[in-house]
């Protein structure tokens, strides 16, 4: 796995769509690493190895080193441009990272105990896949797991119910509470609603 996060790349001086066209023929991906306050850098990266390290979850949040004709480049993914139907990843957007520095980035996530709670006779619904979230770069999360287990019929889990690791904050959460939005929910089946009141009306005209 760690292989996977650290790829090799050169500094690429021609520029413009006819280059980056005769890079992809040649099966190379070109990308530019910004950030920190530094120049920006083109670069050209193998193909096959950008492909074979994009297919991981782990990849879109992990922090990647980068050997820039040989010097090592700590950074984050922040853009992927793919083709429209091709396998083929057209573009990269890598941002320096400082250890030292909060970072923004975008965790996958896991629920986990759905069958368990759709036992109780309801539909797990998912909000999100993803959370944002502000750390160090040592503390960002390969996923955050959420367990929906507790969730009963009708129930709906938001951000601040959501247990992050430490030193990890929600982007959304920072803005307020009006900004704390739903995770999961665990929906009445379809029909639930209409069967409940006709039952209703039923008891009433019993009574």
């Amino acid at each position: 796995m760690t292989d996977l996060f650290t790829l090799e790349a050169e500094v690429r001086t021609d520029l413009g769509k006819g280059a980056s066209r005769r890079l992809r023929h040649a099966n190379k991906v070109p990308a530019i690493l910004y950030g920190e306050g530094q120049e920006p850098v083109s670069l050209t990266l193998e193909h096959k190895n950008v492909y074979r390290a994009q297919q991981e979850e782990a990849f879109y949040s992990h922090v990647l080193t980068i050997n820039i004709d040989g010097k090592p480049v700590e950074c984050l993914l922040k853009d992927m441009q793919r083709h429209p139907f091709k396998q083929v990843v057209m573009h990269l957007d890598f941002l320096r990272i400082d250890a030292t520095h909060a970072v923004h980035v975008n965790v996958p996530v896991h629920f986990i105990n759905e069958e368990a709670a759709e036992k109780k006779g309801g539909k797990m619904a998912h909000h999100v896949n993803e959370i944002a979230v502000s750390c160090l770069p040592a503390n960002i999360p390969e996923f955050i797991e959420i367990d929906v287990a507790s969730l009963e019929v009708g129930q709906t889990l938001h951000l601040s119910d959501v247990a992050l690791p430490k030193g990890v904050t929600s982007d959304e959460l920072a803005k307020g509470e009006s900004h704390d939005q739903a995770v999961a929910s665990l929906n009445a089946p379809k029909g639930a609603s209409d069967d409940s009141a006709e039952e209703a009306t039923e008891e009433a005209s019993a009574e």
